[in-house]
């Protein structure tokens, strides 16, 4: 028998001692310990009692000041609506939380009271409450989950249709660098000795109360290098400022001095917005006389050579309508708004444009930075004032009668991206609402159009129902409905590759094209979902023709596309930006160019920020969700959740892009 305490002697070289072991587990054995005093303990519970105190000061501190910015912001913002046209969708969202809170309350309730439906019998039900928790938990199960499920299942069902299309258009984009393939131009290029061999091409600049760079979009297309007598530049101005007319007037007549051909058209009666400006400008006589034209927007700057590598293009390819070079952004590091429209913009153009005018000849027309065939624009209708997409309604016409399209993505001409938060909600409904007036009007038109039946699917189902319908559809409806709506309804939770790793990878592919950007991966993610409801309310107004679908808000410039941005770099290591500025307007006197660089360094006038109430109640909508995730311990729910709902909310108290006071 095996007794139930050994002794066992451990000799050390100056000291023996006697340990008493019960038992006969081997782990029982004693390993070397340090003894701990109470002292040493004490401070170790001081330390940990330190750092949860400083923790605590840490938040609340951070709290207090979240507060008195918020506090302030409303203290000093416009409070009025600003978008009384979606009154409704303000509605829906506001019951939408007022519901969603009194759910969250009943559920605290609950999981405090650990309330069981499969464990309380009818007869067992205490009080009000409980038995309202206890009905909420059957109409939801019976009426509320199959709705939500179906909806959130075609939801998901469109998300995956989308991303596909990004994942093919990404796979094409990849082939073209693969293979190197780019445009050519066919034959020789222009006799520099001869005139007379480079076609005469109009420029058109139209602009409307652009104070503050009308003077370097006019000095860039003064600049262009091309035979003068071969080039007119029309600047087409619909200013409603007599000030401003009359020093537009003054830069027209400073450059006409220098020899430039460039002429000034005001329109009397002002109608059509850019179209209608467009379309006055085109019927003008002498348009006849030339063969292509070049639209530059009045904060678009193209280098010198901008015409010399387009225009060629359009030599030996009579089917060409259109040539199309991409956007540089001036500013695109001035604040996280313009960081993340960078992002979304370079993914259009590297992507969807190339990909579209390598292997379809079709993409939709920018605007702007853009060569048109005259002929291709008369054959196609010409400019028309149907819709506040005019650059959209012209390419989707001229597809249609068989013009071809080229895009340039080496060839880029700078301009600025909006650097406030309002200016661009209200260029991005626009940009979004357009689409749905023009889709109304066209459909008909491309039904019937001679063209091939993959030609009118691509145009009907890609170009305008997936890219511009759906897209703003699924986002809005399945990540700031659906997934709020889920966490009240268990039976319906949405899986996480819906909410995570689908998301997460479809932004990775869109920060490829500037892959410098990828720290704002996460950023980019929530400000896209947060601009979803912007993008859907537009896309409802265009659907539907409510009041604001021909809004047209010109979208405010800051004029930060400076002159020196066009020099080339060797030039400007040479010159500091004010000797570059008067040496790039050598018709003034260097006295009075320095004496307007003084005036535009004056402070601006101050303006006031707005609050906005759909994305402040959505992000209360949110983080009510996020609460209620909490609850259930739900996890990438809950995270997503909260990040969405403060993403909602900085953007709610306009608290992104330029900050104004």
């Amino acid at each position: 028998m095996v007794p139930n305490s050994v002794a066992v002697t451990i000799e050390k070289p100056n000291d023996f001692s006697l340990v008493e072991m019960n038992g006969t587990d081997a782990s029982l054995l004693p390993e070397k310990q340090k003894a701990v005093s109470r002292k040493q303990f004490t401070w170790f519970l001081l330390l940990k009692a330190h750092r949860v105190f400083t923790c605590i000061s840490w938040l609340a501190m951070a709290s207090k000041g979240i507060l008195i910015s918020v506090k302030k912001r409303i203290s000093i913002s416009d409070t009025s609506d600003e978008d009384r046209r979606s009154r409704r969708l303000y509605r829906f969202i506001k019951a939408f939380l007022a519901i969603s809170i009194v759910a969250l309350v009943i559920e605290i309730i609950a999981h405090f009271n650990k309330w069981n439906l499969k464990l309380i019998q009818p007869w067992e039900v205490q009080g009000l409450v409980q038995w309202s928790y206890m009905a909420w938990m059957s109409f939801r199960a019976v009426y509320i989950a199959p709705l939500v499920i179906y909806l959130s299942k075609f939801c998901v069902v469109l998300f995956l249709i989308q991303s596909v299309d990004r994942l093919v258009l990404c796979l094409g984009c990849f082939w073209i660098k693969y293979k190197k393939l780019k445009p050519q131009i066919n034959g020789e290029g222009y006799d520099t000795k001869d005139s007379s061999s480079f076609p005469k091409v109009l420029v058109q600049i139209p602009m409307c109360n652009e104070r503050e760079v009308y003077e370097q979009s006019i000095a860039a297309a003064c600049q262009l290098d091309w035979p003068k007598d071969r080039i007119l530049i029309q600047v087409l101005d619909d200013s409603d400022d007599g000030n401003l007319q009359l020093l537009i007037k003054n830069e027209v007549s400073s450059w006409q001095e220098k020899g430039v051909n460039i002429i000034y058209r005001h329109r009397l009666i002002r109608t059509g917005y850019k179209a209608g400006n467009l379309k006055s400008a085109m019927a003008c006589d002498y348009v006849k006389d030339y063969e292509f034209v070049a639209i530059l927007d009045a904060d678009f700057q193209p280098n010198p050579d901008f015409l010399k590598l387009t225009v060629p293009h359009f030599r030996g390819n009579p089917e060409l309508g259109l040539v199309q070079a991409r956007w540089s952004f001036v500013n695109k590091d001035e604040n996280l708004l313009t960081r993340l429209q960078n992002i979304n913009l370079c993914f259009h153009f590297e992507v969807e444009q190339q990909v579209n005018g390598m292997f379809l000849n079709f993409f939709g027309f920018n605007g702007t930075a853009g060569v048109w065939r005259i002929k291709a624009l008369e054959e196609s209708g010409g400019w028309l004032e149907r819709t506040t997409v005019e650059d959209m309604d012209i390419a989707v016409r001229a597809h249609l009668h068989g013009w071809k399209f080229i895009f340039l993505n080496d060839v880029k001409v700078l301009c600025e991206l909006p650097e406030c938060y309002e200016a661009y909600k209200k260029q991005q409904h626009r940009w979004h609402s357009g689409p749905m007036q023009l889709f109304r009007l066209c459909l008909p038109a491309i039904i019937t159009a001679k063209i091939s039946r993959w030609k009118k699917a691509n145009l009907i189902f890609l170009f305008f129902l997936l890219r511009k319908l759906i897209l703003p559809f699924y986002s809005f409806t399945l990540f700031c409905i659906i997934l709020p709506l889920t966490m009240f309804i268990p039976e319906a939770e949405l899986p996480l590759w819906v909410i995570c790793y689908v998301p997460i990878f479809m932004s990775f592919l869109n920060i490829l094209p500037v892959f410098k950007s990828f720290p704002f991966l996460v950023p980019y993610l929530l400000f896209e979902n947060t601009m979803s409801v912007t993008k859907f309310n537009a896309m409802i107004s265009g659907l539907f023709q409510l009041g604001s679908a021909y809004e047209w808000v010109v979208t405010k410039k800051t004029g930060r596309s400076s002159e020196s941005d066009l020099l080339a770099p060797a030039e400007r290591e040479s010159k500091s930006p004010s000797e570059e500025k008067i040496l790039r307007k050598h018709s003034e006197s260097g006295l009075e160019m320095l004496n307007k660089l003084g005036q535009s360094e004056l402070p601006r006038p101050k303006k006031k920020n707005k609050l906005y109430k759909k994305e402040l109640a959505l992000a209360f909508l949110l983080l009510t969700a996020s609460a209620r995730s909490l609850l259930s311990q739900h996890g990438v729910h809950f995270y997503f959740l909260l990040f969405q709902g403060l993403s909602f909310l900085a953007v709610g108290l306009d608290l992104i892009g330029e900050q104004v006071s």
